[in-house]
């Protein structure tokens, strides 16, 4: 399994093997049971919240074209980590092969990153919304929506790239055994050999980067947003704008407090436990929350739900 190259005393591992939950041995059976109940219902969820809003015409407009396309990304992410969480539970120890790994690592990586961007969007939207409601249409045309969808998921996948590179051109001389249920950034840099200080560097500019530029562009938005609530002269204006964005924000402060949490600390604070539990927020609950925050809070969604529910038992 060891592969050794040169006279260097590095070893290249070809493959991982995840430990997952193996702290929690006992638990493995109700933590199954729990967690892919949550999965099918998110999984359920994202994908019905798509095709309600592509069949319902109503819902076209560019706030539910863009939450289609969070669902879509929400719906990718879970994907690439979840069944192999799953099968952990089951098995207890996993392997993954080095590019398997670096797949996985770079496909979380970019529709996490994607998220984010797409998130900045749905801001943007809320801005042109309330402080421009009537050039709302005009400035909010098809072209530009499909350009502002295409950058965010560009940025989303060069990111993920930049992140994966960075962490795989290291040599892994360690133990192979990743204390995690996926390929995330901090378990597996923690098993690379030699100076990792850069890698760390790197990984750190990059997770400021997507962070900070995605959420200062929800942060303006915001403060636009707010002062033009308070130029509303009444109180039932007020609370009608701010509950247009009331879903969108409580879906942000979720997703960027897990992801800084997690990505914007230094390495000595890991904690293998703490860590897990983190993850396992922003991998399984923070991808059901989109689609329950935006089923429950909106009436046009509620609609749209309540309407594909009477023709499909009326089909029957």
């Amino acid at each position: 399994m060891l592969l050794r190259m040169g006279q260097t005393n590095a070893t290249f591992w070809r493959g991982f093997v995840f430990l997952g939950f193996s702290s929690f041995g006992e638990l493995h059976p109700l933590l199954f049971s729990l967690f892919l109940s949550l999965y099918l219902v998110t999984l359920t969820s994202n994908v019905f919240i798509i095709v309600v809003i592509r069949l319902d015409s109503h819902l076209h407009t560019p706030m539910y074209l863009f939450l289609s396309f969070l669902s879509f990304s929400e719906t990718c992410y879970t994907l690439g980590i979840i069944p192999r969480m799953l099968s952990s539970l089951v098995r207890g120890r996993q392997d993954i092969s080095y590019v398997g790994c670096a797949v996985q690592m770079f496909f979380s990586a970019s529709w996490a990153c994607t998220n984010c961007f797409l998130l900045a969007v749905m801001g943007f939207d809320r801005y042109v919304a309330i402080c421009a409601p009537l050039h709302y249409a005009s400035r909010m045309n098809p072209s530009l929506c499909a350009q502002l969808v295409g950058t965010s998921f560009l940025s989303g996948y060069l990111f993920g790239l930049g992140m994966t590179l960075v962490i795989f051109h290291l040599p892994f001389c360690r133990s192979h055994e990743i204390q995690h249920f996926f390929c995330d950034t901090p378990p597996v840099l923690s098993l690379a050999c030699g100076d990792t200080s850069l890698s760390e560097l790197g990984i750190l500019l990059l997770s400021l980067l997507v962070l900070l530029v995605s959420f200062s562009f929800i942060a303006v938005s915001y403060t636009c947003i707010l002062a033009a609530i308070l130029r509303i002269p009444s109180t039932e204006g007020r609370k009608k704008a701010f509950s247009t964005c009331a879903s969108h924000l409580t879906v942000v402060i979720v997703h960027y407090g897990c992801a800084s949490f997690m990505y914007l600390r230094p390495k000595t604070t890991y904690s293998l436990k703490r860590d897990q539990l983190i993850a396992v927020t922003y991998t399984v609950v923070t991808p059901l929350l989109n689609p329950i925050i935006y089923s429950l809070r909106n009436r046009a969604m509620q609609t749209a739900l309540r309407n594909a529910f009477q023709r499909r038992l009326l089909s029957k």
